[in-house]
């Protein structure tokens, strides 16, 4: 929800108020509410274990959720002009804290292998197709993939990668499947826009024309071999 208008206007405080809490300021005591917002804004992002919306720290900081953008956007690019270890990454449709990817040599040095389960092949191949074909089949995949993929979609809706979404409308009713917002934010992605385009992983045609020559080929030979074989009988 957008809460930038929920919120009074500060009021001018007695001395009182402003001793207890210098936010509370009149205009003879003016406090630099933006450093302060900028300030309340990290220490809520640095508690926080999952992405934290801009409505949602809007009403923390008590400032609009337009404002709040622009303070992250600032905090941002001075930790990127800074060179820090970090970055404040909009992802999932919040912001969080998360590793510079430059750094990503160490970090991988710091995680032991052990403590991460990584998935196989066969699961990021599934999880793929779910990703860019979404709402989508068991049957579907199946068919893209030319295997059962039952136990490897059990897999990835336990790690709550994809999750059932639905039903086909079609005959038998089968259950969809998407992918979920802990998708999004383990792969530090805002939303399935930011997906890279299919087209990035598809060779030119000048390369998929020599594979099929190379094949045809291949297949030629294989069956010219079984003629000679055939005829040496």
């Amino acid at each position: 929800m957008n809460t930038s208008d929920s919120w009074p206007e500060r009021e001018p405080s007695s001395p009182e108020q402003r001793e207890a809490n210098p936010i509370f300021t009149g205009d003879e005591d003016v406090v630099d509410l933006d450093a302060e917002s900028r300030r309340a804004i990290e220490a809520v992002l640095m508690a926080a274990t999952e992405p934290v919306e801009p409505s949602v720290l809007a009403q923390l900081v008590e400032i609009s959720s337009v404002r709040v953008e622009e303070l992250c956007d600032d905090l941002a690019n001075d930790y990127e002009s800074s060179q820090r270890g970090f970055v404040l990454a909009r992802v999932a449709g919040g912001y969080r804290f998360q590793t510079d990817p430059s750094m990503a040599p160490y970090v991988e040095r710091f995680v032991l292998e052990a403590q991460h389960v990584r998935l196989s092949g066969a699961a990021l191949e599934t999880l793929a197709i779910v990703a860019y074909k979404q709402p989508i089949s068991r049957g579907q995949i199946s068919a893209i993939r030319g295997v059962n993929v039952e136990a490897t979609l059990q897999t990835l809706v336990a790690r709550g990668y994809i999750s059932e979404t639905g039903r086909d409308p079609g005959p038998g009713l089968a259950l969809l499947y998407s992918t979920t917002q802990m998708f999004l934010e383990h792969l530090g992605l805002n939303d399935l826009s930011d997906l890279p385009p299919l087209g990035d992983f598809v060779p030119p045609a000048e390369i998929v024309e020599v594979l099929e020559n190379s094949l045809r080929m291949t297949g030629d030979l294989t069956a010219s071999a079984g003629d000679e074989s055939a005829e040496g009988q």
